[in-house]
């Protein structure tokens, strides 16, 4: 009998080749399944969500004067410190006193000489009284006498505010500080000839405690915020709203301040609104004229959506994306669109809704459609390395988003 040696070689190579097959099935049957992967979910919730809006702005005094001089003479001496703090009142500048005593002296001596005469001018009067009760003297002399006397009276009240001019300006050659505050540089050296009817500015004094920070917001966010106050979608913030200030190297100034004001008129050449918010400055940390960023609730966002920021990751398209792990526990991408950032949160405005499980840790073991055994995630737990990793390179990715 004649065999084929080729076609006995194929047969006998397909024979072998099942039996391996089979082989391996049976292997594969008995090895045991891998358990699901356990990941970190963060369930999302609707909450209000504040409205915060960080603005430009800078720091002006509660108060500024001018110090100026209210009689005129030659400084003799500077008494304060430039730079200093200074109380309402405290003594600033001596003006010569020299002058202005003298006439003191003198208006005192005027007041005496018109007391004498009034004292006299009254004796007469009171004289020609008893007369004219009498019958002695004639009605002519008595009415004379009490004309003198009232002119007597009226010459006393003249010395007498001659008196207290006189006194007044030599008061007022020591100049005061009309407020207290902090003064600059002294404008005038002594030995100057200052004036009262001029334009001299001694020195300038700012009250910086408490503080005014004027910033600005354009009328276009004003308005839409208002418009979504009216259509219900935002909650009023209180009336006295509370701002933050972020000093210009990113500190947080220490004390909380109030919304004082917002301008009713729009800046025809910018479109901005100016608002202002005061502030305590205890330590004088805050001058004026510094440049800071303010802080401010403008409102409450109804049924806002957030998510962790190491949730959010990027495609190579741009767009941003979840992990979504669906009710039967597998794993499901889900593109949405990310608003404001919240803390360590991002505002997500679309492509989720309340209750939804978000992955926040365990993307390195799963992906689409993995069967995944959830947890609640802990965001005071320490992250693992590989973890630790892909968090920073996610974050740098949502930050991109925005």
């Amino acid at each position: 009998m004649h065999i084929n040696r080729p076609i006995l070689a194929a047969s006998l190579a397909s024979m072998i080749f099942l039996a391996g097959c089979q082989k391996s099935e049976e292997q594969q049957a008995a090895a045991p399944a891998f358990p699901p992967a356990q990941v970190a979910v963060f369930t999302t919730a609707a909450e209000p969500l504040p409205i915060t809006n960080e603005l430009p702005g800078r720091i002006t005094p509660t108060r500024i004067a001018e110090v100026r001089p209210r009689v005129s003479g030659i400084l003799v001496e500077r008494v304060f410190q430039q730079g200093s703090m200074v109380t309402e009142g405290d003594v600033l500048y001596r003006i010569d006193p020299a002058p202005f005593q003298v006439r003191v002296d003198s208006a005192e001596a005027t007041l005496k000489r018109a007391v004498a005469v009034r004292d006299q001018a009254r004796q007469t009067a009171e004289r020609q009284a008893r007369l004219k009760e009498a019958q002695v003297t004639a009605v002519q002399q008595y009415d004379d006498a009490v004309a003198a006397l009232a002119q007597a009276e009226a010459d006393v009240g003249i010395a007498e505010a001659g008196l207290a001019e006189a006194k007044l300006n030599l008061e007022y050659a020591n100049v005061t500080a009309p407020i207290s505050g902090r003064i600059g540089r002294a404008l005038i050296t002594e030995g100057a000839l200052v004036s009262a009817n001029g334009s001299d500015n001694l020195a300038t004094i700012q009250q910086i405690d408490p503080i005014y920070a004027d910033f600005t917001q354009s009328a276009t966010d004003l308005i839409r915020l208002r418009k979504a106050l009216e259509d219900g979608q935002l909650i009023s913030a209180d009336n006295e709203a509370q701002v933050q200030l972020i000093l210009d190297d990113g500190t947080r100034y220490a004390h909380k301040g109030r919304l004082l004001f917002s301008e009713a008129a729009v800046d025809a050449t910018t479109g901005q609104v100016t608002l202002r918010g005061e502030f305590p400055n205890p330590d004088g940390d805050l001058l004026p004229g510094m440049y800071v960023r303010v802080e401010i609730e403008q409102g409450l966002e109804k049924n806002a959506i957030t998510v962790p920021q190491q949730a959010v990751q990027r495609n190579n398209a741009g767009q941003s994306q979840v992990y979504i792990v669906t009710p039967e526990k597998k794993v499901e991408f889900r593109n949405v669109t990310l608003g404001r950032t919240v803390g360590s949160r991002w505002q997500v405005t679309s492509g989720l809704k309340a209750g939804e499980k978000v992955m926040v840790e365990g993307f390195q073991k799963v992906g689409p459609g993995a069967p995944v055994e959830p947890s609640a995630w802990d965001p005071n737990a320490k992250p693992d390395k590989e973890q630790t990793a892909w968090t920073g390179a996610g974050e740098d990715s949502a930050t991109e988003v925005k």
